[in-house]
């Protein structure tokens, strides 16, 4: 088992290529802040992005979903399509718990991050109080790494976590290099039996919205992770053998800069898709025209009637009319799904399911 140190790290973790790589990591992070912005309805990135990582974040765990089936289920009518889509959106649910807690209290604290584990798992384990956890090779079986094992030195590193997060005094680095060090030390800990990938991740983005280099939790670090995954998973324990911090921040930055592009792109893409949808509907469809709708099929790549009833307050008959006069001029498309009909908005589905820049460079 390895021994975990207490933060702050006693290496060098400014060196002069991580300040440099921190800039530009910083730069496309202003950028995708600023972009965010401008999407008048900001519930749309959230609750569009936010799926999109949940499920990327989950293919980590090998939890594996289809687009559709996760944009066909709903947490809110406590619609599932599938298992897998039931976790998703169980980890976009803790996403969203995690970001009011943070927005709140403008903090992380160590119950906040078993709030969010609880609501990814649906239980209320807490802490690990057994020992037995080992992370294992996925291929060969072999043990890679043994976390702390016993209780009372896991709420130490948890405390210890916890100051280092949410106390500056203790280390004045960049945020951005301190949260990939809080990153290690939590994956590090493991504290949890399960759901301690999928909380790890969502710490990341959280610490940004602390630290106000994000107003939205909206920069998912999951497809960057995914494509490059054996060199996360190997740097990470370099960390752990040899304390070679210098590569695993470098591979977080490239991760926060990269991720930020691509998410740049897909915002901007969204507002124009929303520009184009507002005038066709003013042009077209005067009569049904509202902020109301267009929100509702922006939120919703495959909306229902129910779901127009609910955010517009009309009745059945009203909302299958609206539906129907929006298919004929293309805006959606039917779709029908065991005795559901869904109805898809594909400008923004290909948005959504499209990777807009290489992240596997």
């Amino acid at each position: 088992m390895n021994q975990i140190e207490l933060l702050p790290p006693k290496a060098n973790i400014e060196t002069k290529a991580i300040l440099k790589k921190v800039a530009l990591a910083h730069r496309y992070l202003a950028e995708l802040k600023g972009v965010a912005s401008s999407i008048p309805n900001q519930n749309i990135l959230i609750d569009t992005l936010a799926l999109q990582e949940a499920r990327e974040s989950s293919a980590i765990e090998n939890i594996i979903s289809t687009f559709d089936d996760i944009y066909q289920s709903s947490s809110k009518n406590e619609i599932y399509i599938s298992e897998a889509a039931k976790e998703v959106h169980a980890y976009s649910k803790a996403l969203k718990v995690g970001f009011e807690l943070v927005k709140k209290n403008g903090l992380l604290t160590s119950n906040h991050i078993i709030t969010i584990q609880s609501t990814i798992e649906n239980n209320k384990a807490g802490f690990r109080k057994l020992p037995g956890t080992k992370l294992l090779n996925e291929t060969t079986g072999e043990t890679v790494y043994t976390p702390p094992q016993d209780y009372d030195t896991i709420l130490k590193l948890m405390d210890n976590l916890q100051a280092y997060i949410n106390n500056d005094e203790l280390s004045e680095v960049d945020p951005l290099i301190k949260m990939a060090v809080i990153h290690h030390q939590f994956e590090s800990i493991h504290p949890f039996y399960d759901g301690n990938g999928r909380t790890g991740r969502i710490i990341n983005i959280l610490y940004l919205i602390k630290n106000d280099l994000l107003s939205l939790p909206i920069l998912y670090l999951s497809r960057y992770i995914i494509n490059h995954k054996t060199t996360y998973y190997q740097l990470l324990q370099e960390v752990r053998n040899n304390d070679e911090w210098e590569n695993w921040i470098l591979f977080i930055l490239d991760a926060v800069a990269e991720t930020s592009k691509n998410t740049i792109q897909k915002i901007n893409d969204i507002s124009i898709a929303i520009q184009k949808y507002k005038i066709t509907l003013r042009e077209k469809t005067p009569k049904i025209y509202s902020q109301d709708l267009l929100n509702n099929l922006f939120r919703n790549p495959y909306t229902k009637i129910e779901y127009l009833m609910n955010d517009l307050k009309i009745s059945r008959n009203t909302a299958i009319r609206y539906l129907e006069q929006l298919e004929k001029i293309d805006l959606i498309t039917k779709k029908k799904v065991g005795r559901d009909n869904f109805y898809v908005n594909n400008s923004l589905l290909n948005i959504l399911i499209n990777p807009s820049t290489d992240l596997s460079k």
